[in-house]
């Protein structure tokens, strides 16, 4: 089932996160927090797993982005685990 939106839960949510002002989730780049709305470096929310695949609209599944990031995931599910993997190993 798709969660619903609701504007006043999307704007609080987008005023805790903006409030610190951080780099954006998927790139690691920082965000233009006063560009206009349309602009690709324009700060918006987004959902780590998305409404329509089930994701809930609460503030843990939200991570700030650029509209171009955003735009870009899309409604697809990325996994990232974090990890480097280093090995010794000539892959030549």
């Amino acid at each position: 089932m798709t969660a619903k939106r609701n504007t006043s839960t999307r704007d609080r949510h987008r005023r805790i996160i903006a409030a610190d002002q951080p780099a954006c989730h998927w790139c690691n780049n920082p965000i233009n927090y006063e560009a206009h709305h349309l602009d690709p470096n324009a700060f918006q929310i987004d959902h780590v797993i998305p409404l329509d695949r089930g994701g809930p609209d609460t503030l843990d599944n939200i991570v700030p982005a650029h509209r171009s990031c955003n735009r870009a995931k899309s409604d697809r599910i990325i996994h990232n685990t974090g990890v480097d993997y280093i090995t010794e190993r000539n892959w030549n």
